[in-house]
Order: C-alpha cells, then structure tokens, then sequence
C-alpha cells in the first residue's frame, strides 16, 4: 500500500502540484482522486489541510483529511489574510475568548495539553506570534488572565 502526504487548499485541490506528479505514478484516476479530495474538504473552505492518500495495489485508494494548522485556524476567525510582520507591534486581528476556545476544542485531541486551559494557553501563544490580540489584549496578557483565572467559567473541562 501506498501512502502520500500532501498538504492541499480545502475545497480547491488541482491535477496539478503536488497532487498529480506524485499521483500520477501511482497508477490510480487523478481526476477522482481531486474530486473526492475536494468533496471531503469544501466545509474548510480556504484553508490548508493535510491529507493522507493511501493507494491500494488495485488501484483504489482511500483518503484521510486532517485538521488544519491552528495558524490557519486563528486567521479564518480573525479574518486575516496573514500574520503580523512584526507581531511586537503589528494587530493583525482579534479574536474573543470563545473563539479561542473554539479552536482549542478543534485541535484539543491533537495537541498534547492536559487541560482545555493549557490547550487554550497554546492557541494563545500562537496567537502571539502572528499578532492577533484577545478580547483586546496582547497575548501575553489574555495567557496571564487565562492563568488568574479570568475565564475558568468558560474553560470548564
């Protein structure tokens, strides 16, 4: 069994780069392999996804499509088309406690976070490095208030 790993735009996949020259020897139909890729991930829409193909010795195929990067998770919600230049200083968005939580549930079971709070604190922290502030604080912060307690009401596990 063959297996690839590509990361492809949701909903948009291509005969093209990097799909088809590492499909085509394979031997499977690339044109269905595009279409099924791209009806498993039309609900992302605009974002980059992981997806696995494993390719059978009689040509079928199976696909597995993962979860987003949570950097591309935080710019959907915050409605960037990219991170900041120059996160110390640049805002490139904003996001609310409860989207921040949203994302931390997304990616809760492929992050390596003990508690919803600490998974929080890692959206948070990427948050930080792309320059996206919460509930209008610098992310620094908002993991400051994530540690004092501010939100426990929302983070219960």
């Amino acid at each position: 069994m063959a297996e690839l790993k590509v990361m492809v735009d949701a909903g948009h996949a291509s005969a093209g780069a990097p799909l088809g020259p590492a499909l085509g020897p394979t031997g499977v139909n690339i044109g269905e392999v595009v279409a099924k890729i791209n009806e498993k991930t039309a609900s992302l829409s605009g974002m980059k996804v992981p997806v696995t193909i494993k390719i059978n010795s009689n040509k079928t195929f199976y696909i597995e499509v993962g979860l987003p990067p949570i950097s591309a998770l935080i710019k959907k919600e915050a409605k960037a088309a990219k991170g900041a230049g120059n996160p110390k200083t640049d805002v490139m968005g904003n996001l609310t406690i409860q989207q921040v939580i949203e994302i931390a549930k997304t990616k809760y079971d492929k992050l390596n976070a003990v508690s919803m709070k600490k998974c929080v604190k890692i959206v948070i922290g990427a948050c930080n490095s792309m320059g996206v502030t919460i509930e209008g604080m610098h992310a620094k912060e908002a993991q400051k208030a994530v540690d004092s307690g501010k939100w426990d009401a929302e983070l219960k596990d």
